[in-house]
């Protein structure tokens, strides 16, 4: 399901098969963030569905709106400013950009690491596969998110103990920048995107096999794995 739903959301020229795309991955998604059956991952497994349900329909009705200001419904012509504006904040709101991000830390820090890892990788694909698409159009809208973004990523992280909640807004501060050099070079942020996306898998495997959750487990795993532990420092500078 979560393959299928971004896929979808990859080949579709169409705004109706492309949300179609984004609810069977929020869909998909949200039995393997329940499985703990833990209250905490449950009370994440809830905020965001609310969150990602939220901007499927705010991304249902631009895309709607745009059909009926425009009479077409393809990803490639958006010409109109406010159904361009209202996708635009629809897809932040699903991938986590400042201001609309505060439910990316809660909920990772909610989830187990290698659930966390899936939806800090694989489930920003198909939104920034939209942006990408449609990013001539609105330019200020994007500076200011992806301003606010690096901002809200680099001064949030600062004063956190839980890894979790860091590579959350590490997240935002990465998704920030490449927003920002997106009107500028998009293969540069396609770039960008990849290495993340490498950097993010190699941190969360690294967590994983510590099993380190805050930092002070991370301090005094060197006894466990000095290997591996040597190895986090890079991995966390690269980052």
């Amino acid at each position: 399901g979560l393959g299928l739903g971004t896929t979808i959301t990859f080949a579709s020229s169409h705004w109706l098969l492309a949300w179609m795309g984004l609810e069977m991955n929020t869909l998909a998604i949200i039995p393997i963030m329940a499985h703990l059956h833990h209250p905490r991952a449950v009370e994440a497994t809830t905020k965001y569905f609310l969150t990602q349900a939220t901007a499927a329909a705010m991304l249902l009705f631009a895309s709607t709106t745009n059909a009926w200001l425009t009479g077409q419904w393809d990803i490639q012509q958006m010409t109109h400013p406010l159904p361009v504006t209202m996708i635009t904040l629809a897809l932040a709101l699903k991938i986590g950009l400042a201001p609309v991000h505060s439910w990316l830390p809660e909920v990772l820090q909610g989830l187990d690491l290698t659930t966390g890892l899936i939806l800090s990788t694989w489930q920003k694909l198909a939104p920034f596969a939209l942006l990408l698409q449609i990013y001539p159009a609105n330019s200020t809208l994007l500076i200011i998110l992806g301003l606010l973004s690096t901002l809200v990523g680099g001064w949030g992280g600062l004063n956190q103990t839980q890894l979790r909640k860091i590579l959350a807004y590490s997240s935002i501060a990465h998704l920030g920048w490449m927003i920002l050099i997106l009107q500028f070079s998009p293969s540069l942020t396609l770039l960008a995107l990849l290495t993340y996306l490498v950097m993010t898998f190699s941190t969360f495997l690294v967590f994983k096999l510590n099993k380190s959750t805050n930092i002070n487990t991370l301090a005094i795993s060197w006894a466990k794995m000095p290997a591996l532990t040597s190895l986090t420092p890079l991995i966390l500078l690269s980052l």
